[in-house]
């Protein structure tokens, strides 16, 4: 798996909520038409008002590939290059182990405590 996550800044906050309004559609075609995505939200920070929080969820390389060449990134990339974009910070994180935050006893749980245990 492969996690997209970073922070794209803007003019203002009326060019934030504006790309965030536009962007909802390219948002929605990339979850449900690129085959790995498995998340994909560019959602306002609700504490700062020129931010916008980025989040992607991928299965493998390749499909993040397949990604970078699809018509819903390019539209994304020229709809955020168009809307006061004033700069970003993106950072991909490959995941070798993912578990539940909460154990069975519903509490949380800051180590990895399934780790070797058997199915």
């Amino acid at each position: 798996m492969i996690i997209i996550a970073g922070t794209l800044e803007f003019q203002n906050s009326d060019a934030r909520d504006e790309a965030t309004a536009q962007s909802s559609v390219l948002q929605l075609a990339t979850r449900e038409g690129e085959e790995g995505c498995r998340a994909y939200s560019f959602a306002p920070d609700p504490c700062v008002a020129t931010r916008i929080q980025v989040y992607e969820l991928w299965t493998d390389e390749d499909c993040l590939s397949a990604h970078f060449k699809h018509p819903n990134y390019l539209a994304m990339r020229d709809l955020l290059r168009s809307s006061g974009l004033v700069g970003s910070e993106t950072l991909k994180y490959r995941i070798d182990l993912a578990e539940p935050v909460y154990d069975d006893n519903h509490l949380p749980r800051a180590d990895f405590f399934t780790a070797g245990q058997s199915d």
